[in-house]
């Protein structure tokens, strides 16, 4: 009898020692996943064995909620990466999920489960950690439909006739164009990205300059009715308070825009203001793209 457990024992061992001898793939999501009413979203993660990124793989995932019954959703990777695969989900809600992933290559296959928690997003994207929210996005279609009020005004004194007609459509067409959730986003990225720049180096916006570029921009809006109008509808206090955080971003990113010029006008000593002015803008784009690529943006 004890030669028969004995035997039995070294099966079991033999059987187990087989089963370990497989790859030891882990999966950390690299970006958190979010629940959107009617839209698929992103999901990346990231597979390594030990410290180094399993390339190569065939993965695909199903998702179940924990604690409900929604069914299950599958969701086929690709690889974007060394070892990064994403794909897209469109969930039933937020919540906690199983994900159960299967992980093939050169016909051998491995699953694993692990856990996933899906938030409820709170904006429309995500810059270096902070979200920018739809209440943002709101206040910069605002913003441009203010400019594009003071725009209409000045043509209706400066143009009359047809010259007037032909500037009206244009500018209600920039203004269309302005109003793009896209365009409004991209707006916001861009002033953030700068004004991020300018405090690595060590730039500051003061209260007093903050509150003169808001008093300058206050006076101006106050000299058009419309303008005057479409504040008091957003509300007075809720767009002044608005106003004030933008111009600490603008007060910042004019800091990095002087920077440039200034060494703009140092590297062409002998250069016009007009040829100055078109090399510091286009040195001034061209940090921007680096610095955008250079940080974490999210969209959702």
């Amino acid at each position: 009898m004890k030669r028969k457990i004995f035997a039995l024992l070294l099966v079991i061992f033999a059987l187990l020692g087989g089963c370990s001898s497989g790859p030891d793939y882990q999966i950390k999501v690299t970006k958190e996943l979010y629940f959107q009413q009617g839209k698929a979203s992103p999901i990346e993660i990231k597979i390594t064995e030990g410290s180094k990124a399993v390339k190569g793989l065939t993965v695909t995932a199903e998702l179940s909620m924990a604690n409900m019954d929604h069914g299950t959703t599958k969701v086929t990777f690709k690889e974007v990466d060394d070892g990064v695969y994403s794909g897209e989900v469109k969930l039933p809600m937020s919540g906690k999920y199983e994900a159960a992933f299967t992980l093939e290559k050169a016909d051998k296959e491995m699953e694993k489960v692990i856990e996933l928690n899906v938030a409820k997003p709170k904006g429309v994207a995500k810059l270096n950690g902070e979200w920018i929210t739809a209440d943002d996005i709101a206040f910069y279609k605002l913003v441009n439909r203010l400019q594009l009020e003071i725009n209409l005004e000045a043509a209706r004194v400066k143009y009359g006739g047809k010259q007037l007609e032909e500037e009206w459509a244009y500018l209600e067409s920039q203004g269309k164009l302005a109003e793009d959730p896209n365009q409004l986003l991209m707006q916001i990225i861009r002033l953030r990205s700068m004004a991020l720049l300018a405090d690595e180096k060590g730039h500051k916006a003061s209260d007093a300059e903050v509150e003169k570029a808001v008093e300058k921009a206050r006076k101006q809006y106050s000299k058009y009715r419309a303008a005057m109008t479409l504040i008091k509808e957003y509300g007075d206090e809720k767009f002044w308070t608005a106003e004030k955080e933008q111009y600490k971003l603008i007060v910042l990113a004019k800091k990095v825009q002087d920077d440039v010029t200034a060494q703009v006008k140092r590297d062409n000593p002998k250069a016009g203001s007009q040829e100055i002015l078109y090399l510091a803008q286009q040195k001034y784009e061209d940090l921007l793209v680096s610095q955008v690529n250079s940080l974490k943006i999210e969209i959702l």
